[in-house]
């Protein structure tokens, strides 16, 4: 029996190559019009794309670049963008079925905003809300904000993160903005609000619970002001390359995207990551979603000439495997990965919308007929979309217990 995987798209400016917004097909005059988000999602959307992750950072340079490595903000990229989760937010009523996955970086905004956002999202959604987190800051980051001087500043010599104890720190904090995140969304219980016409009572009070959270990094006492949402928490996602993003996601996360180098390296990632999930505490298992950065032509020739043409402009440096060619060769890659064992394959375009209307048109349409994709059952929510049921609060579990 062929295994089926859910297919996601990572969207990032005119796509994941930094010399996309200099093609032909590009639309760099509308990288921030609201048209141009619009497009894209819409075009993910009637595919049967199970969500969209949508990129976001807190300044106008590389996340993983350190000060003095290169001038920003820099002339010959893409520099700009829109504010993730707002994006999401416009996005959600002009669609239909796909999940809205922003990116949220948890070192500088504080956990209540970015709690009551995604839950806005939800509400906004239906219940098609997620957040990609980002752990730490870069240098320019912090500048940005000015109320913390140390921090990261990239991965140390050896390539661990282990070795790094800010980075350690940074995923602490991480793992409990994700605490939080999840406290807050369970904080109103399904049926608290009763608005009861005769006798005037819109809350019932006694639902509604203060979480008290005291952590390393931070603190809050105190409820959402945002009433339960559909999914009855957001969907959280989280990039992971090494040992310690693993554990981070096996114990916080309910999707991992991991970028293995090809389909055979996969099968070490997750045993890795199995190993990990002896320290989860979330009832359900963790999906993996696998990274291919994408670039589709009719042709194989075509396909070359055109990264050709992109590298000459300026060189990719990307975590992810790239796949240079035919709808054909995607839907293979695809296939590999599937064997492999993971549950999702998450495509980044290289171009856009040239890439993301190849994946749509092309690669998509050919995966169904091979039967490498999971059936759109309508389920009403991200979260059972991608199999994953809807989370009780935690106040509703400790009643129905005692």
């Amino acid at each position: 029996m062929t295994e089926r995987v859910h297919i996601a798209v990572a969207l990032d400016g005119a796509g994941w190559h930094p010399a996309a917004w200099r093609e032909e097909t590009a639309r760099p005059r509308e990288l921030t019009s609201a048209r141009y988000w619009r497009d894209l999602v819409r075009a993910a959307d009637d595919a049967g794309v199970a969500f969209v992750t949508l990129e976001d950072a807190l300044s106008l340079g590389e996340r993983t670049s350190a000060p003095g490595v290169a001038p920003e903000p820099r002339t010959d990229r893409v520099r700009g963008r829109l504010d993730a989760v707002l994006l999401a937010s416009y996005l959600a009523p002009l669609t239909k079925r796909i999940g809205l996955v922003p990116t949220v970086t948890t070192t500088h905004p504080e956990p209540f905003h970015l709690a009551t956002g995604l839950q806005t999202l939800d509400h906004a959604s239906h219940g098609r809300a997620g957040a990609r987190i980002v752990a730490g800051s870069s240098p320019d980051e912090r500048a940005n904000f000015g109320r913390r001087a140390d921090g990261p500043a990239g991965l140390p010599a050896s390539g661990r993160v282990e070795d790094d104890p800010a980075l350690l720190a940074a995923f602490r904090e991480a793992g409990e903005v994700v605490e939080a995140i999840r406290g807050l969304a369970d904080s109103w219980e399904d049926d608290a609000i009763i608005r009861d016409l005769e006798t005037g009572r819109f809350l019932d009070r006694e639902r509604v619970h203060n979480l008290d959270f005291e952590g390393e990094f931070f603190s809050i006492t105190g409820a959402s002001i945002v009433p339960r949402s559909p999914q009855g928490q957001p969907l959280i996602t989280a990039l992971a390359h090494q040992s310690i993003p693993y554990r981070f996601a096996a114990e916080h996360a309910d999707v991992v995207f991991i970028t293995p180098s090809d389909a055979a390296s996969t099968v070490g990632i997750l045993s890795e990551i199995e190993a990990a999930h002896a320290e989860r505490t979330e009832p359900e298992r963790l999906r993996v979603f696998a990274d291919l950065l994408v670039l589709v032509e009719d042709s194989a020739e075509a396909a070359l000439a055109s990264w050709a043409r992109l590298e000459d402009r300026a060189r990719l440096a990307t975590d992810a495997r790239v796949v240079v060619g035919t709808p054909d060769d995607i839907v293979d890659e695809i296939r590999q990965l599937a064997a492999a064992g993971v549950d999702g394959v998450r495509l980044r375009p290289a171009r856009q919308p040239a890439d993301l209307t190849a994946i749509t048109e092309h690669v998509l349409p050919r995966a169904h007929a091979a039967g490498l994709l999971h059936a759109d059952a309508g389920e009403p929510t991200l979260r059972e979309r991608l199999g994953l049921p809807r989370r009780a609060s935690r106040y509703a579990r400790q009643e129905v217990s005692a």
